[in-house]
């Protein structure tokens, strides 16, 4: 499983790369999306802290467990629901948010998947583990800090972000 900061890091710097050098709706991509989606890169790990939070009540749910009803592929699609609503209602902004907070959930599932993780996307259709450990667990140490270094590099290639300091 990838590293905490790297599902939020490796979203946003993807999300920040596609803002840059893809898309025309620049507009609809300001900092905030970005956060947001950097913010959403964590959102199937949510079910870590409402573990501690029921543990500490003495409760426990098999469905909440980390890998469970967090850590599928329907989660994330749940998300593109509203966002296409959003957008035929010409409400792009708010469209573009739900949009990437469904890519930030997947990518945070291709992390963990390609990092090792063992969770059942198509749950509750299918269980079966279609995840293959292409980066293992010794890589994952000083991995978030070559990816800053190099976004920061691209930052201050692109944006000069050496004039903000």
């Amino acid at each position: 499983m990838a590293l905490a900061v790297t599902h939020v890091l490796l979203t946003i710097i993807l999300v920040d790369l596609w803002r840059d050098y893809f898309t025309n709706h620049k507009k609809y991509f300001t900092l905030h999306t970005i956060l947001i989606a950097g913010i959403a890169g964590l959102l199937p790990d949510i079910d870590v802290p409402i573990n501690w939070i029921l543990n500490f009540f003495g409760k426990s749910y098999d469905l909440l467990l980390h890998g469970g009803v967090t850590h599928n592929i329907f989660f994330g699609l749940i998300f593109l629901i509203p966002g296409f609503i959003f957008w035929f209602k010409k409400k792009h902004k708010i469209a573009v948010y739900f949009f990437v907070i469904c890519f930030g959930v997947l990518f945070h599932l291709f992390l963990d998947c390609l990092t090792g993780g063992y969770y059942f996307f198509y749950w509750p259709i299918n269980i079966g583990n279609y995840c293959v450990t292409i980066i293992h667990s010794e890589f994952l140490a000083g991995l978030d800090a070559i990816i800053l270094l190099l976004w920061l590099s691209h930052e201050e290639v692109k944006h000069k972000i050496s004039d903000f300091i």
